[in-house]
């Protein structure tokens, strides 16, 4: 099968269809340059979408990515980058071993094509030229033939008239022989030209055409298997991507199945875990007996055992947890210690037989009063306080040792920070073993350098090692004190995690904590870890910037020994004399003070209370 004998005939069809082949391959070559513009288009969105779901840097977000679900989404981010990058290599090698390859076959192709095409045409201009020449030959062969039959015939005619004259006769014949000749010479010209244009023309179509059409149907062949080629190599280039596409899908896939649900709610447990203990029960307060306590032991006992005889009916408006309180809670936390105040010795005193003289205050007043008392009173200014701490918190203006977190909180920042500074250590004496050796070097080749001038930079990092070993030796102390305080680990005993998130909804819940935590609010100022709230700064800032003590409003005398065992209370000998600070709300207790450090509540039935006039009328 070749064009040169079976299409010998079709010249400008050939050339119009390995046209057509051309424009067919630059069709595909345009067709995969988009592809290949698809493919970065497809990659850089893929690549703008994973960055767009990275976690930003020094971010709150970036903390969340510690739990295993958010891990596993940020490997699905990073394997999903890869996936991008996979997209990128086809498009590269597509535009390498595809578009530029096919695009400089084009160009030879069009070439080759136009030498060959332009072969064809002169052979058909060649045979047209050698059949022009045999038309000419022959049409003066025929012209030449007609003339010496007439010059015969002529020549026949004056040889027949007898009146023509002897010379006459034979110069006609002389003139029939000379166009006889040339008859003969155009016959035998015209012989030769056909002779030789049957040899061209034979060689025309058996040689010169098929050798220029096999050619032209070799070059057609190569562009379709190089099409072909390049069709394969486009599935290859695909094809040669899948392992790696495949193992970004495996990580994926490993990554989800890391996701932990328990290890998940544990670190939501260390995240927020406070150290505390959940509040104890409420003591119920029963208010239909009447206002009046005695200090003997029986009226006292008989009224706490009243109490307590009514549990559901105090359950029903008093028994909510700590977290959850409201306005209930608010009215319970008026009264300092969470317990009755233990009964007076028996026989200490003739003070403590029945019926004997009451302790000051003794009266309840009404609640409303006791709340007016609340919202005006000093503790008021705890909370504002509170809430400034808050705020400062929140600015990033905590203390040193971290003692405004709960001791969980606490311990996991001290030893986070204790981390940090081996770290810092660390680098530091790398750098000074680096120099030290760079000294050495100087010592040895003191063409290389001056060793005196390291010694400078040596100093300066002794010193900042020096410096951060006390940090660390600092942070270790606070870090073992909290540690001392702190239930051991594996303790499986319920903690309070939520408890300062809940009283983020009012100040007036957060200031009720500081005084529950502690009868004279000492926790609020020293370990507790304050609400950390979003409150633009407020004229009050400057006003409770400084905590005052609170005023003595008279003094006292211990008539037993108490010893002060319970959170908020003060140890008194008998005899002792004190300072009354805050006195007997109705729930048993008086607050005193020692001293600048010590104060707490004892109860009133253990001392005797002499107010300042002043105190009073205030």
């Amino acid at each position: 099968m070749s064009w040169g004998t079976e299409l010998w005939d079709q010249f400008d069809n050939l050339e119009k269809h390995t046209q057509w082949g051309i424009d067919v391959l630059e069709k595909y070559i345009k067709f995969v340059k988009e592809r290949t513009e698809i493919e970065l288009g497809y990659a850089k969105q893929l690549r703008n979408l994973s960055k767009k779901y990275q976690p930003k840097k020094n971010s709150k977000e970036e903390e969340e990515y510690r739990y295993t679900s958010t891990k596993a989404f940020l490997a699905t981010l990073n394997e999903m980058n890869d996936y991008a990058g996979q997209h990128e290599v086809i498009s590269e090698n597509m535009t390498s071993l595809i578009t530029g390859e096919l695009t400089r076959y084009v160009q030879e192709l069009k070439q080759e094509r136009k030498s060959h095409f332009h072969d064809g045409r002169k052979a058909q201009q060649h045979i047209e030229t050698c059949w022009k020449q045999l038309e000419a030959s022959k049409r003066r062969f025929e012209r030449d033939c007609k003339e010496a039959d007439r010059a015969q015939q002529y020549f026949e005619k004056m040889d027949a008239d007898i009146n023509v004259t002897k010379a006459d006769v034979e110069k006609a014949r002389q003139q029939a022989q000379l166009r006889h000749q040339m008859a003969e010479d155009s016959k035998a010209e015209y012989s030769s030209t056909l002779q030789k244009f049957n040899s061209e023309q034979h060689d025309h179509y058996y040689t010169h055409i098929p050798n220029i059409f096999q050619k032209i149907q070799d070059m057609e062949e190569r562009r379709i298997v190089r099409i072909g080629e390049s069709m394969k190599t486009f599935a290859e280039v695909d094809r040669q991507v899948i392992p790696i596409i495949g193992k970004c899908l495996d990580e994926i896939t490993k990554a989800a199945e890391s996701v932990d649900h328990k290890s998940d709610s544990q670190m939501v447990i260390e995240a927020f875990k406070s150290g505390f203990e959940p509040p104890g029960d409420i003591d119920f307060e029963d208010f239909t007996q009447p206002m009046k306590r005695t200090i003997s032991e029986s009226s006292l006992s008989n009224s706490r055992g009243d109490g307590k005889s009514e549990p559901k009916f105090g359950s029903k408006s008093k028994g909510k947890l700590w977290p959850f309180i409201k306005k209930n809670k608010l009215m319970s936390l008026l009264t300092s210690p969470h317990q009755p105040p233990p009964p007076p010795p028996a026989s200490a005193s003739p003070s403590a037989v029945p019926n004997g003289p009451q302790s000051p205050k003794q009266q309840k007043e009404p609640l409303s009063h006791r709340f007016n008392e609340f919202m005006t009173s000093k503790p008021k200014i705890h909370c504002f306080r509170s809430l400034k701490r808050g705020l400062s918190l929140k600015l990033g203006a905590g203390p040193e040792d971290f003692s405004n977190l709960p001791p969980e909180q606490r311990r996991k920042k001290l030893q986070q920070k204790v981390d940090e500074l081996n770290k810092d250590i660390q680098k530091e004496m790398d750098q000074r073993d680096a120099l030290t050796k760079m000294k050495d070097v100087y010592i040895k080749n003191p063409q290389m350098g001056d060793a005196a001038s390291v010694d400078h930079r040596l100093a300066e990092l002794g010193q900042n090692i020096e410096k951060l070993r006390l940090e660390v030796q600092k942070f270790e102390g606070w870090l073992a004190e909290v540690e001392g305080r702190l239930p051991p680990r594996n303790e499986q005993a319920r903690r309070q995690s939520g408890l300062y998130e809940a009283q983020n909804t009012s100040a007036v819940n957060s200031c009720a904590q500081d005084r529950e935590s502690s009868p004279d609010g000492s926790y609020t100022e020293e370990q507790s870890q304050e609400t950390e709230m979003k409150v633009p700064a407020t004229d009050f800032d400057d006003e409770f910037d400084d905590e005052e003590p609170l005023p003595t409003i008279g003094t006292c005398k211990a008539l037993y020994t108490f010893e002060g065992q319970n959170e908020g209370t003060i140890s008194v000998a008998e005899g002792e004399m004190l300072y009354v600070i805050e006195e007997d709300k109705g729930d048993g207790w008086t607050r005193i003070r020692r001293n600048e450090d010590e104060e707490g509540y004892v109860p009133t039935s253990y001392v005797e209370v002499y107010l300042d006039k002043n105190a009073k009328d205030s």
